[in-house]
């Protein structure tokens, strides 16, 4: 069976997972490629802001270059926190009951309100503001794209849902979040018209801000 090759660069993704930080005469080690071509690599991999570099003082001759991960390159790398929030969420339910999952939801709901109104409170104009909070859902992992439909009028549409287990499973989590833009807006004129939860491709919300 043929291994699938990995490239030079998510190699030293992977070493530096491992390693926490090195050099380029360390990954020149173990790469076994020359050096000219590691400073390519890491050239192209800090214009991506997958890693980030250091220097670090020698008591003799020119500083040394270290290199990490920087939050953007940990995050390629699989993580289960989804999945132990889930079960943390069904725990909390069967020991305190529904109510208390609720107002967990509900707690996080506030939060993210006053995060979102904090972001967009310098934005001059609706657009701008709906503009903005697609980026913050896009901080977030939801693939947001915004389209204008009219003057006052937005869809908002995201591709993927980082909480998809977590919202197939408490549905109350669709509903915060349309509270959430509701909020942060000062509107009720926002409706979730498609929803993962649902069976739909994607999830999708209307803004009417007449």
């Amino acid at each position: 069976m043929t291994k699938n090759k990995v490239s030079p660069r998510d190699h030293i993704l992977e070493l530096l997972k491992k390693e926490v930080s090195l050099s380029v005469s360390d990954l020149i080690g173990h790469l076994h490629i020359t050096h000219m071509a590691v400073r390519k690599h890491l050239a192209i991999l800090e214009k991506d802001d997958l890693i980030k570099s250091i220097e670090i003082k020698q008591p003799m001759g020119r500083p040394l270059q270290k290199y990490s991960l920087t939050e953007k390159g940990e995050n390629l790398f699989p993580r289960n926190y989804e999945s132990i929030t889930l079960d943390f969420l069904k725990d909390i339910k069967e020991i305190h009951g529904e109510e208390s999952v609720e107002l967990l939801f509900k707690k996080r709901e506030d939060r993210l309100t006053q995060e979102y109104r904090n972001r967009i409170q310098h934005s001059s104009s609706i657009t701008e503001k709906i503009n903005k909070i697609a980026q913050i859902q896009n901080e977030k992992g939801y693939m947001a794209s915004v389209n204008q439909l009219d003057e006052k009028s937005f869809e908002l549409i995201e591709y993927n849902c980082p909480i998809d287990s977590v919202a197939q499973e408490f549905k109350m989590a669709c509903r915060c979040e349309t509270n959430m833009f509701k909020n942060v807006l000062e509107t009720d004129n926002v409706r979730r018209i498609c929803c993962k939860t649902e069976g739909d491709d994607h999830c999708k919300f209307i803004f009417d801000l007449a």
